[in-house]
């Protein structure tokens, strides 16, 4: 019998002790504690003075916008949540409290990861004004206060909430909580998916219409009131960076703990259903830790040095943490677990435990260090990228793609050479090892408190210093530092991504290891057994074509996604840019401070635009598993996720960091490196930022939870596909027609898109007297 044969089949055969509920009980208070904690900062940051009443004014239109967006956002995916908890009740469980438990807590993920986005929207709205006023009132360490705990309430929800519905899907269903904890972190995916690329395309379509048409064509700043895409780019921040991201984080968290609860049951028996749950809890207190930590200090060269303090001071005390709850809670050898192979008694669980932890610790602190050498403005690779601008924007992509390219290696090797150490820990045992690996992603958890602060403070910043300078009451100094935070937010950023990345391969991986024991059991039910020399599960052995060919399917569905992704902003934006040159060309008023530009329209151009297109990217991520497992058979469904994996982790740091460092580039520039602000080395700068944009912050990032969403349909689906490839139940017609649906499905929408027309018409660019200055005009 598989390991997780009891599992899969039979439910967990646990029936957890009081000592056990009790902890499991404790757990969900301490997440209840986070939540109260992310209350206690939102009363600190809304006690701050919130600015000047113009900059309230900005701020207010931004609330507004990215409010609204929102809200249709929601009407737009609400179809999903309400039909999907549908199709999984067709889908095998070992009883019927398991498929609707499965179910119902599909709609608790998707909402959670709504809520979390949207908490962390909603208080980021209200933060970029009072962290401007502080900039120019309090100083630095004030503004740095403000939006890193902004960062901190969504760092808490992500945590409460994660942690609390797992540990209530524990202490509910206990013997089946593993597969009703699918649907939880299925739910989760999906729509962080989907806010994700919507956001994003939102966001990078505004961003990117303001930038070419403003900055490169019209030679104003970025955030001048004159451009009409001021107040879309500013909502962009907060619907792609704060609810977008925020949404992704909180799956990452949430699929994580999937996986690893999933896994421990079979390697750990109860503990293995405790334990992944207590080292999320540690996280907890250390992110508190961390986040209250942050505070600029005489001497610091810049607002990430607080930053990083908080960060390696939460992972250093997580460690302990973790080493302390190791030692008081596992025992030192496998006398009486339960459903382990002999090879493994000799193990001892406790050092299992420990060091795979700890390697997650270490490996979100590694990626934390290597994101930032490759996006920092200080270090070598984003002054390469600033100084090769000098000839042009065409060598300032170039360094950026450059850039990209070498930093995904040396990510790709971190995150592999994490994932094969953690496998080692397993002393010759698969579902150890792979236990190992999941522990290695809970271990980066305990630092995701302050990720996700890290990840808000971003768009905070950004949106402070466009505020401020729309309102036109930006001053020398209070400019210098909204600047200077804007630089470190787009580091942050980039670094939160890499992590995420790094989660999602952890995650990804830990999943693999539930599909293939899953797959292994469908066929013991189906009284059937894999071919020979094909493996437990048939599915990674290239050596075999079908095998080889999904494995190829699987990276190219990591490319196409992007793709479509980065297709989706560039026909948005090229409407945005549209609108925004037919408003200077056909106001004239606008340039001279006589006439406002029309807002709202490009507002409502990118709203549209981004709920359309997210379509496309979240078809192709559900239905391609069901086309290549229906399609081509279980081995190839496996070889597909480990071409997605490899695929992804790659494509996801090379859109980043080749983002990251372009923008940042552009910063350098425009402090007045390389002829500053207005020089031709500027507008090459702008361009490659431009291109980065969709990059890092639609592409890039959307990849993180495509490869959860895919694991976890392949996951839900790998039974039904066993059951009509193998056995007595072969339906060979039906299993090509549920392919072939799917397929078409897939070419439908993307024929679809590809019909759209960015630019159906529109007139060149119109030169126009840049004065008078943002500061006589009223927003």
């Amino acid at each position: 019998m598989s390991p997780t044969r009891a599992l899969q089949s039979q439910g967990t055969g646990i029936d957890l002790s009081g000592n056990a509920l009790g902890l499991v009980a404790g757990v969900a208070i301490i997440a209840a504690l986070a939540l109260l904690v992310a209350g206690y900062l939102v009363r600190e940051v809304l006690a701050a003075s919130p600015g000047t009443a113009r900059m309230v004014e900005v701020g207010q239109a931004v609330q507004e916008g990215a409010a609204a967006y929102l809200r249709r956002q929601f009407k737009t995916l609400a179809g999903f949540v309400v039909v999907i908890p549908f199709v999984l009740l067709l889908l095998p469980a070992d009883d019927t409290g398991a498929k609707i438990g499965r179910s119902v807590f599909f709609v608790v993920g998707a909402l959670f990861s709504a809520l979390v986005g949207f908490v962390g929207m909603s208080l980021a709205t209200r933060a970029n004004t009072r962290t401007a006023a502080a900039a120019m009132s309090r100083g630095e360490k004030a503004a740095v206060r403000i939006a890193f705990r902004t960062g901190g309430v969504v760092g808490m929800f992500t945590v409460g909430l994660g942690l609390l519905g797992a540990a209530v899907v524990v202490l509910v269903f206990r013997d089946t909580a593993p597969q009703v904890l699918e649907g939880f972190g299925f739910g989760a995916a999906l729509l962080a998916m989907f806010m994700r690329v919507g956001g994003g395309i939102f966001t990078k379509a505004a961003d990117v219409g303001a930038d070419l048409v403003g900055k490169v064509e019209q030679g104003i700043p970025e955030d001048d009131p004159r451009n009409a895409a001021t107040i879309a780019d500013n909502v962009g921040d907060n619907v792609g960076d704060c609810a977008g991201m925020a949404a992704d984080l909180f799956e990452s968290y949430a699929v994580t703990l999937v996986a690893a609860l999933i896994l421990g049951v079979s390697a750990f028996g109860e503990r293995g259903l405790v334990f992944p749950l207590l080292i999320p809890a540690v996280g907890v207190v250390t992110a508190v830790i961390g986040i209250f930590a942050v505070s600029p200090r005489a001497g610091d060269r810049s607002g990430m040095a607080a930053i990083n303090r908080g960060f390696f001071l939460s992972a250093v005390v997580s460690a302990i943490g973790v080493v302390i709850v190791s030692v008081l809670y596992l025992p030192t050898d496998f006398a009486g677990f339960p459903g382990l192979e002999a090879s493994t008694q000799s193990g001892n669980p406790r050092v299992i435990a420990i060091s795979a932890v700890l390697i997650g610790i270490a490996l979100a602190a590694a990626i934390q260090l290597l994101t930032g050498y490759f996006t920092e403005t200080t270090r070598r690779p984003v002054r390469d990228v600033a100084q090769a601008s000098l000839t042009g924007p065409a060598t300032n992509i170039l360094a950026g793609i450059g850039v990209g390219l070498e930093s995904a290696v040396y990510s790709a090797l971190l995150i592999g050479a994490a994932v094969f150490g953690a496998y080692l820990l397993g002393s010759g045992s698969v579902t150890i090892a792979l236990f190992a690996v999941a522990l290695a992603g809970t271990g980066l958890l305990t630092t995701v408190g302050v990720i996700v602060s890290m990840d808000t403070f971003g768009p905070v910043s950004d949106n402070a210093q466009g505020i401020a300078e729309m309102s036109g009451e930006m001053d020398e100094a209070g400019g210098a530092i909204l600047t200077s935070l804007d630089a470190v937010g787009n580091t942050t950023k980039a670094i939160t991504k890499g992590i995420a990345i790094a989660t999602a391969v952890l995650a990804a991986t830990a999943l693999f290891g539930s599909f293939t024991d899953t797959v292994t059991n469908a066929l013991g039910d189906a009284g059937a057994r894999p071919e020979t020399g094909r493996g437990t599960v048939g599915g990674l052995n290239i050596a075999y074509p079908d095998a080889l060919v999904g494995l190829v399917i699987g990276a190219a569905v990591v490319f196409l996604f992007s793709g479509l992704a980065i297709n989706a902003v560039g026909r948005a934006a090229g409407r945005v840019v549209m609108e925004v040159r037919n408003q200077f060309r056909t106001r004239p008023g606008i340039m001279t401070g006589s006439e406002k530009p029309d807002y709202g329209a490009v507002v409502d151009i990118c709203t549209r635009d981004s709920l359309r297109e997210l379509i496309t990217p979240g078809t192709l991520a559900v239905l391609a598993p069901i086309a290549v497992g229906f399609g081509l058979g279980y081995p190839p469904l496996g070889a597909f996720l480990g071409g997605a994996i490899a695929g992804g982790v790659l494509m996801a740091v090379f859109l980043a960091n080749s983002g990251g460092a372009w923008d940042n580039a552009k910063k350098l520039v425009e402090d007045g490196n390389y002829g500053g602000k207005g020089s031709e080395v500027h507008a090459a700068t702008v361009i490659g930022d431009t291109v980065g944009d969709p990059f890092k912050d639609t592409a890039g990032p959307s990849i993180n939870p495509l490869l959860k969403v895919m694991n976890l349909v392949s996951l839900l689906i790998a039974p039904t596909v066993v059951k009509y490839s193998v056995g007595t139940d072969r339906n060979t017609p039906l299993r090509i027609g549920i392919a072939i649906a799917a397929v078409a499905v897939i070419v439908a929408v993307i024929v679809v898109s590809k019909r759209r027309n960015s630019m159906i018409s529109g007139s060149p660019p119109v030169a126009q007297p840049t004065t008078p200055s943002p500061q006589e005009i009223n927003v």
